[in-house]
């Protein structure tokens, strides 16, 4: 069969990427307690919680399925509520709504929020769904380096919107480097630049702060932010996310704005009983979160000893920086050999030369995998020497 012009063109472009190391695969994992998982994201080890489970189980009996129509339609139901309330209570904010992804919620307020003439100032590393968001605003985009406060405040000083509003956008813990920026210097600066503040959480609620609810309330900065992103699919077991906002005005605009929100259906009402299970149980874990960070800053100790590139600091998310696409590659599949999984990170997800095997610990994380591992990794490079 002659292929036609769009099959020739997209084939030419997956060609290129496959010759750059980049090209993605996608295949199914099937969860064997034999592997030791370090791809996913379920910090806490929620997601197989018998506790969780029968909450699942218990939500489908009663609620159904689906919510089986739009949040503005019926799909709002009282499982949804429930967890809202409960979110607002856990972080301490007046008003927030449920996304059925992070990266609808990520998108659809910096979509929304921002408009033309407004000033966006984001850390170089945001996720994607954040800067999807913001290009589709309107909005000017100014990117400063990464978690480097000064560089803000130069730009924060250097561009003032003649009209319109200033957003200030970042991770309390980001996605692929595991680091955090300093949030107390952030809130001290909107003493002197009045802009809106945004902070995800995604990747610190249940591993830090007070009851597992995240760094913002571990600095008690929360008094500052004005819109919170989390996940329920992360360290809660579940599915979906959710925003918090210091204006509830937020939350009606984007009620009537929202595409997202408006035109899908949303989030099952298993999903929102399962999170505000899980609330309760990362509240009952929260006294351990000391023993995960040290378990977090040995492993690094351990790699860096071992002679492998790896930044400081106990988040779950451990990179270790190896530079070329392809290596990256042969290294998780080397492990994935020897039963251990983890995430290959390529650009464009990560800037060029920066590719790195990116390992999520969870909570049952223990000395012992972190030799397996190191052993491993050590056995690789010994046969690919650079």
């Amino acid at each position: 069969m002659i292929p036609t012009p769009l099959e020739e063109r997209l084939q030419a472009k997956l060609e290129e990427r496959q010759q750059k190391g980049l090209l993605r695969t996608l295949s199914a994992w099937e969860a064997d307690p034999a592997w030791i998982n370090l791809a996913d994201n379920d910090y806490l080890g929620l997601a197989r919680d018998p506790v969780l489970i029968a909450a699942a189980r218990e939500a489908a009996s009663r609620h159904g399925c689906s919510s089986s129509a739009s949040p503005l339609v019926s799909g709002y139901q009282q499982p949804h509520l429930t967890l809202e309330n409960e979110l607002l209570q856990w972080h301490g904010f007046p008003s927030g709504l449920i996304w059925n992804s992070g990266y609808a919620a990520n998108h659809s307020i910096l979509a929304h929020l921002p408009q033309p003439g407004d000033l966006i100032f984001a850390d170089r590393l945001i996720h994607h769904s954040m800067i999807s968001g913001i290009l589709q605003s309107g909005a000017r985009l100014i990117r400063h380096h990464h978690n480097d406060i000064e560089h803000l405040h130069s730009l924060l000083r250097e561009h003032r919107p003649s009209r319109g509003i200033s957003f200030v956008v970042t991770e309390s813990v980001f996605s692929m480097d595991g680091d955090s920026p300093d949030l107390a210097a952030l809130v001290r600066l909107k003493e002197e630049f009045p802009f809106c503040l945004m902070v995800d959480e995604a990747h610190a609620t249940g591993w830090y702060g007070p009851e597992g609810s995240g760094r913002v309330n571990e600095l008690g900065v929360t008094p500052g932010i004005d819109i919170l992103v989390g996940t329920l699919g992360k360290s809660l077991g579940s599915q979906g996310a959710y925003t918090l906002f210091r204006h509830p005005a937020l939350r009606e605009y984007l009620i009537n704005h929202a595409g997202d929100f408006i035109y899908s259906t949303y989030l099952s009402p298993i999903a929102a009983c399962t999170a505000r299970t899980a609330i309760d149980r990362v509240r009952q874990l929260s006294g351990e979160q000391g023993s995960w960070h040290q378990a977090s800053r040995d492993f690094r100790d351990t790699l860096r000893d071992h002679g492998w590139e790896v930044p400081a600091g106990d988040s779950p998310i451990v990179p270790v920086l190896v530079g070329d696409g392809s290596a990256v590659l042969s290294l998780a599949a080397f492990l994935r050999s020897h039963h251990i999984l983890v995430g290959a990170i390529r650009p464009p997800t990560v800037p060029a030369g920066t590719s790195r095997l990116r390992m999520s610990l969870n909570r049952s994380f223990n000395s012992t995998t972190a030799h397996q591992v190191t052993a491993l990794l050590d056995t690789w490079r010994a046969a690919h020497p650079s």
